[in-house]
């Protein structure tokens, strides 16, 4: 069939109705591997499937806000219904029983707008994440702090998951994780584990946090370090005996060491860059780059280990020699950004336009990319 054929088809075929409720626009992102589902007022029905925002249907019916209105009523409980009317906003963790959903509900000028992030229930291993070993590694320390780090639907949840399931499974500890909303679910293995939820079980992280110390743990995972007191608290934690897992949205490890020590006040700065060079263990940055086959994604990985290199440079605030600092550090599992693009340009398994694109040494990844 030509394209003039096809799209004739298409504008032939008759149109998508809305579908009766949530859970069934929910079962088809399941069914076709998408990360997100899109249903807002004005607008088709979308996925993201691969990275990429496209509308699931053509020919679907734009959604009225009557349309969202009804679908949101019909899920909604009455608690959140009461917490999207006052504050225009609701985020919670959606299990309708054929899955687990990260679900953002809010109102804006035309109606109401609903996201949907599809949560794997199946924690995914250290291996099935192909992760390298150097991530085990972080996992077995006492103390410390290890960061995940990336764009937001870069892996770092799922990233994260593995590393606290290791924990779980090779330790006999008791883990706290801190989440807005719990995603991953875990069973306890070696570990006792308690799951809270930010606005469900506590006011904030830093709540969480400040209670977590004095419940005995001795892991703790923060879903997100987004404010001074809990980047402070965090660190605090991390010197203090407890090994600390947490997340940041920043791209690399410099840039993620920046976003921890900007945070602070510039009189408080230089105590804080001698607790964060002996507390921390390891940064991890990643992304999620399209495949060249079309068929998913794949992961490309940084990866920071605190060496005695590494924290002086941390100490005397010049994080801009980390980069030459990572590349001399291979030996011991360290890897920069742009190197694992390379390696996954030279194994053919994605484009020549993301290795280039996503790269941070754009002049370096140039003349590799033309050799």
């Amino acid at each position: 069939m030509s394209d003039h054929e096809q799209e004739t088809a298409a504008e032939s075929a008759p149109a998508v109705q809305v579908l009766s409720s949530i859970d069934e626009y929910l079962k088809i992102a399941q069914q076709y591997d998408c990360s997100d589902i899109h249903i807002a007022t004005g607008s088709l029905p979308s996925w993201r499937r691969y990275g990429q925002l496209c509308p699931i249907w053509d020919n679907a019916e734009r959604l009225t806000s009557d349309d969202t209105r009804q679908l949101a009523s019909a899920f909604l409980s009455q608690e959140h219904a009461k917490i999207l009317e006052k504050r225009g906003d609701v985020d919670f963790a959606y299990s309708p029983g054929f899955g687990r959903f990260r679900c953002s509900v809010v109102q804006q000028r035309l109606g109401i707008d609903m996201v949907f992030r599809v949560i794997n229930s199946n924690i995914r291993s250290i291996e099935e994440l192909k992760l390298p070993e150097t991530c085990r590694t972080l996992t077995r320390y006492q103390n410390g702090l290890v960061l995940v780090t990336g764009a937001t639907g870069s892996g770092k949840s799922t990233t994260l998951a593995a590393l606290v399931d290791e924990v779980n499974k090779e330790r006999d500890d008791h883990i706290i994780t801190l989440e807005d909303p719990i995603e991953y679910v875990f069973n306890p293995k070696g570990c006792h584990i308690n799951q809270r939820e930010v606005g469900s079980h506590t006011k904030s992280f830093a709540a969480a946090l400040r209670g977590a110390l004095r419940e005995d743990p001795d892991v703790i995972m923060v879903g997100e370090m987004r404010d001074l007191e809990t980047i402070s608290l965090a660190i605090t934690a991390a010197e203090t005996g407890h090994l600390v897992l947490g997340t940041l949205h920043t791209g690399n490890a410099p840039r993620t060491l920046d976003r921890v020590l900007d945070v602070f006040p510039s009189d408080q700065r230089g105590q804080i860059r001698v607790m964060v060079s002996e507390s921390l263990r390891g940064v991890i940055s990643q992304q999620l780059v399209p495949r060249l086959d079309g068929n998913g994604r794949v992961m490309a990985l940084e990866i920071l280990i605190n060496t005695p290199a590494v924290a002086n440079c941390i100490r005397e605030g010049k994080t801009f020699m980390l980069p030459g600092v990572m590349q001399t550090g291979k030996g011991v599992g360290m890897v920069t950004m742009d190197d694992s693009l390379q390696n996954l340009y030279s194994t053919g398994l994605i484009s020549r336009e993301e290795c280039m694109g996503r790269s941070e040494d754009k002049q370096t990844m140039k003349k590799f990319l033309e050799s």
